[in-house]
């Protein structure tokens, strides 16, 4: 392959990479907002079941008023849930795409330097090696902190899910 033809295609590639993460980023914006308009929905709803009690029945309002608290408890605890899960999942889409672009990258990097060293000249061949070894090094490195991100991307959803637990226990107890 040429030179020109490897870097049309890495401009290729990487026009690529860029539309395929903006797709993704826009697939979670659009479930972020179709979840928003959900939870908004739901609210209003119960918010004019609310008043509508309340002005039947003005002198049970305070009973009414109590009732209140736990049912938007566990809809702010399930709305956290999805927005989450809806988080997680284009983040780990954002991974895949960008594992990928870096795989097709390191193959096309590794392409380039097999072509680049059928035409290097004698006594080189200690440069090259060396090179070599500088990008797997590279390739390495990406895929450790790669994995490593995915990991705090697990604690941190984790906590999060212990954090809403202990919340919502919590929250039971004060309305008990």
């Amino acid at each position: 392959m040429q030179t020109q033809e490897l870097v049309a295609s890495a401009q290729h590639d990487n026009l690529d990479v860029a539309f395929g993460f903006a797709n993704t980023m826009a697939a979670g914006i659009g479930k972020l907002a179709e979840l928003n308009a959900q939870f908004t929905r739901a609210t209003l709803k119960e918010a004019l079941e609310f008043a509508t009690k309340a002005a039947e029945q003005p002198q049970d309002w305070a009973v009414l008023y109590g009732t209140l608290g736990a049912p938007v408890t566990r809809k702010v605890q399930e709305y956290s849930r999805e927005c989450l899960g809806i988080m997680s999942s284009t983040h780990t889409e954002l991974l895949r795409v960008a594992r990928e672009a870096g795989e097709a990258r390191m193959h096309r990097i590794q392409v380039y330097l097999e072509e680049t060293t059928k035409h290097a000249p004698a006594g080189s061949e200690a440069a090259v090696a060396a090179f070599r070894s500088a990008i797997n090094a590279a390739n390495t490195l990406y895929q450790t902190l790669g994995n490593a991100g995915q990991h705090a991307v697990k604690v941190a959803q984790t906590n999060f899910e212990a954090a809403i637990s202990t919340a919502s226990t919590n929250a039971r107890r004060a309305m008990a």
